[in-house]
């Protein structure tokens, strides 16, 4: 059996049924019709890792792209090892919302949920 990189991979993250929602909503206000929605790490933070999150037109060879309901999200593979299992959600309030990302890997979040340690 051939097993290179079109082999079937379970997601590396999730998508609430609020997230997905908020994500299609943005990718309409944008007029975004190329790439999809990068979710990703990079060192900093007051914990050591802040998440990033934001949309992306460039996919490489390296990246994990999954397609939930239409919307393609990208990890990298640095990222998807921290990633691996996290589910992004949505939650709104009064001033607004903001997306969560909720990580069964982050040892110590800090008090903004922006960041973490592993």
């Amino acid at each position: 059996m051939d097993t290179t990189n079109a082999e079937i991979q379970a997601p590396v993250i999730t998508l609430s049924e609020a997230a997905l929602k908020e994500v299609k909503r943005l990718i309409n206000v944008q007029g975004i019709t190329e790439g999809g929605l990068r979710l990703g790490v990079e060192g900093g933070g007051c914990s050591g890792l802040s998440y990033t999150i934001n949309f992306d037109e460039k996919i490489s060879q390296h990246d994990q792209v999954h397609d939930f309901d239409g919307v393609k999200v990208i990890v990298d593979a640095k990222s998807a090892i921290y990633l691996q299992g996290t589910q992004l959600d949505f939650q709104k309030d009064l001033m607004g919302g903001n997306f969560k990302f909720v990580n069964p890997n982050a040892d110590k979040t800090c008090g903004c949920g922006e960041s973490f340690s592993a």
